[in-house]
């Protein structure tokens, strides 16, 4: 049985569907990547599951129990860390965290313990007594994990815990989450940085427009043996592109300087990568381009993500 169990979940405001029939589950000591552009409906999923507001269709299991049945339960097996800092800045650190332990329920030394452990646990324990408006950017991500993890739930949810920091704290922060699967903590991961997503997660979530569009693990999902060419071609022109058309697919031109795909298995079916790659580099001399660099192109998340949600821009 999985901790956590996402069956068909469904949000709707007004005529503007939020989720559509969205299922996933998380492990216990599984990290799963949750991911999607901007108003993909991460965040209205991650609030029915945090118990911030109800959905209209669907269920959500932990350990086998509807949340709905027991809320006030369940939500004590849950860690959220939110994306907006959720820390007092004219409190010390260690004021926070005993703030937020008290809600929790924690009192005299109970409390003090977790509250030192916890500064310890996210490299903060020589600033505890400092106020929070003194922190570092990374700091303060460091000191919010701390706030949503310090009583010790089952599972945790993280909105884009490293967003703005130092690389420093960001491997902190990593090597924090790896600390909680090893405890055997379910994580749900929604970040934009899909080399964290690579280094932490077994299993990845692509959703867009309320709709899961990729689900499993990431070695299944990703063909590892599947390795595209990459061109840098210089003097670009509409004529060019033209005759490029069905070949190559064109992912950014900048400057007059184009950027290519070449993929290994023909999208039209026809031709071998060898054939093709000569007749774009006849297109090329012909049209007066000039080719900068070929390379080898591994196929990664990031050309998985944009496969699956494009790659027009979101506000």
């Amino acid at each position: 049985m999985s901790l956590l169990e996402v069956e068909h979940l469904h949000k709707q405001y007004g005529n503007f569907i939020a989720l559509h029939d969205l299922s996933f589950e998380v492990g216990a000591g599984e990290v799963l990547g949750l991911l999607g552009p901007n108003g993909a409906g991460k965040s209205t999923a991650m609030m029915i599951l945090a118990g911030l507001l109800p959905a209209d269709g669907g269920t959500v299991r932990i350990d086998g129990q509807p949340f709905d049945q027991d809320p006030t339960r369940l939500k004590q097996t849950l860690g959220v860390v939110p994306q907006g800092l959720a820390i007092y800045p004219d409190l010390t650190g260690d004021e926070n965290l005993r703030f937020f332990g008290s809600l929790y329920g924690y009192s005299g030394k109970e409390l003090s313990v977790r509250t030192a452990k916890a500064l310890e646990d996210v490299g903060l324990s020589d600033w505890g007594n400092k106020f929070v408006r003194t922190y570092s950017g990374g700091m303060k991500r460091r000191l919010n994990f701390a706030v949503g993890v310090m009583h010790e739930p089952r599972l945790v949810i993280l909105d884009e815990p490293t967003v703005g920091v130092d690389p420093q704290s960001r491997n902190h922060l990593l090597e924090c989450v790896r600390a909680l699967t090893r405890r055997g903590v379910g994580v749900i991961y929604c970040s934009h940085y899909m080399e964290e997503i690579e280094a932490l997660c077994e299993r990845v979530a692509i959703v867009d427009q309320g709709r899961l569009l990729a689900y499993g693990n990431l070695n299944d999902l990703l063909d590892r043996s599947r390795r595209d060419l990459e061109l840098r071609v210089q003097k670009w022109s509409e004529p060019l592109g033209k005759r490029l058309s069905g070949l190559v697919t064109l992912e950014r031109v900048e400057a007059g300087e184009a950027l290519l795909t070449v993929p290994r298995a023909a999208t039209g079916g026809g031709g071998d990568i060898t054939n093709r790659l000569t007749e774009i580099l006849e297109a090329v001399r012909t049209e007066q381009g000039v080719v900068q660099t070929i390379q080898t192109k591994e196929y990664n998340l990031e050309r998985l993500f944009l496969e699956k949600t494009g790659r027009r821009l979101r506000d």
